[in-house]
């Protein structure tokens, strides 16, 4: 029998979507292709010129990639990122997520090409192609800082350590060089910013998260107010204290025209303490079960250890009786007493003699 993929639903119906969307445009490039001309299509991608009599293209851009190289790259990051995404925060708030680092990015990413058009007049900017995965890929990124902070990735033996919250700015990175080649287009970069204020703005004020099973906390608490997750930790060590003093401002902004909400003092609480499972390692409540579970199980495994190996020494010792340890102690033989009162008779205290002999004798003589 063939081994079967565990795959979750909403990563499975990801997968689909993208194969065939992917395949579905470079048929229809295929056959359109001209040596003169672009080919774009603009009921399946984000063109801004193009597409605005098809509004499902905000979402559907997503999932098409335009090279074997990107959907190759697409294809993993999704099958390993969303399994773990989708086992830890459930399915419905995956696809939650999804939906908004989705149609969110490639929505900004449309005003800032139309922008770019409006002042400089140059119509290649409004027939540029918006698609691909970069929202999604840098947004599971993002999930991953939040759920493992403290995680560090070693490459090349050592060479190289990188914590977790550092991967997404290095991404965004790769991007801007990528763009600058075939493989990517100049909306590129707009798609991996927009998806990394995106996604952090999701996760750090709007996402419902799991309350640890433990507490008494109210189940519709949202949004993540820990200091490993403020924006400033995705930058380096000297950069910090300028991006918290911007990002501060920024959500002081934000706060007065009433976009954001503040973190009350009870939600500042939890997370220093680490009471939401979500935040603490491995993260989610499933991971954090199978935890508990795999302790709870040694811990049997070794009550059962030592269970086993007490009645054993127990006989081991009933069997053979303990050997004297200090110097040898010579004790007298006592007599048989049995024998010494049959061999040796004698006169006992409060014992009485009957002869019937010397009776019948004493009678005689009277």
């Amino acid at each position: 029998m063939p081994p079967r993929l565990n795959i979750p639903p909403v990563t499975r119906i990801l997968l689909v979507v993208l194969l065939l969307q992917s395949v579905l445009s470079a048929a229809v490039r295929y056959r359109q292709w001209s040596a003169h001309s672009e080919i774009v299509v603009e009921w399946l991608t984000l063109v801004p010129q193009l597409s605005l009599y098809y509004p499902w293209t905000f979402l559907t851009a997503t999932l098409v990639e335009n090279n074997i190289f990107t959907l190759g790259i697409a294809g993993v990051t999704l099958y390993h990122g969303g399994r773990y995404l989708e086992r830890a925060w459930s399915s419905r708030e995956f696809a939650k997520f999804l939906l908004v680092v989705s149609l969110i990015p490639n929505a900004f990413t449309f005003l800032a090409l139309v922008t770019l058009f409006t002042v400089t007049r140059n119509e290649k900017w409004t027939l540029t192609t918006i698609a691909g995965t970069i929202p999604l890929q840098i947004s599971f990124l993002v999930a991953f800082s939040q759920l493992v902070p403290a995680h560090t990735v070693t490459l090349f033996r050592g060479v190289l350590s990188f914590r977790v919250p550092r991967f997404p700015l290095l991404y965004v990175g790769l991007v801007a060089g990528l763009s600058l080649t075939p493989l990517l287009t100049s909306a590129s970069l707009f798609l991996a910013w927009n998806g990394l204020l995106t996604s952090w703005t999701y996760l750090r004020f709007y996402k419902t998260v799991f309350p640890d099973l433990e507490s008494s906390q109210h189940t519709s608490m949202r949004g993540d107010a820990s200091e490993t997750f403020a924006f400033a930790e995705f930058f380096p060590g000297p950069v910090k204290p300028f991006v918290s003093a911007f990002t501060d401002q920024v959500f002081n902004l934000l706060v007065a025209m009433r976009i954001c909400t503040p973190f009350s003092q009870a939600d500042i609480s939890a997370a220093q303490g680490s009471n939401l499972l979500q935040r603490s390692a491995p993260g989610g409540v499933r991971a954090e079960a199978e935890r508990r579970r795999a302790l709870a199980l040694k811990v049997l495994d070794q009550r059962l250890h030592a269970a086993t190996a007490g009645p054993s020494g127990s006989s081991r010792s009933q069997s053979q009786p303990p050997q004297p340890t200090g110097p040898t102690i010579h004790t007298q033989p006592q007599p048989n007493t049995q024998a010494a009162m049959t061999s040796q008779p004698g006169t006992m205290l409060g014992e009485t003699s009957y002869d019937p002999d010397h009776d019948n004798g004493d009678k005689s003589d009277s």
